[in-house]
């Protein structure tokens, strides 16, 4: 069943939190061209890399291996998933709810978990990968909401 657009599926709302930033990005989705178990090549998901802007179009967070997020106060985040839900968008990556840890004090200390929700985009590249370890990116867009 396809979700309309801007409408966060239950699953990835976390009881009692509450929104701290909201943020949209724009950036890739990195892939790495491996052999899997039967020896043939294809695109394995490797990690984000995105900047994430405030409502005034101010970049304010980097987005990148971890999956982590780093704030221009310098503090810190590093997530892992604990829900996902198909986007609302055909072709784009899934919805996400992941929950944090901090590492540093600043506008994400207070962070528990992190929405990204209204994915468009950042599926493998569609293009057969040809040599193992082959980079490959999908552009991206998506809103992260930042939640303590």
């Amino acid at each position: 069943m396809a979700r309309a657009a801007g409408v966060t599926p239950a699953s990835l709302v976390p009881p009692g939190a509450q929104p701290l930033i909201a943020t949209t990005a724009t950036g890739v989705q990195i892939y790495s061209c491996e052999l899997d178990k039967t020896g043939h090549l294809g695109w394995v998901f490797q990690h984000p890399r995105a900047t994430l802007y405030d409502s005034a179009g101010r970049a304010v967070i980097e987005h990148d291996v971890g999956p982590s997020w780093q704030a221009t106060d310098g503090s810190r985040i590093v997530g892992h998933v604990i829900s996902q839900v198909p986007s609302a968008s055909p072709n784009s990556i899934a919805q996400l709810l992941l929950e944090t840890k901090s590492t540093a004090d600043g506008i994400l200390a207070g962070v528990r978990y992190v929405q990204r929700i209204d994915t468009v985009g950042g599926i493998p590249p569609s293009e057969p990968c040809a040599q193992e370890h082959q980079v490959g990116s999908s552009p991206y867009l998506a809103r992260y909401i930042f939640l303590q």
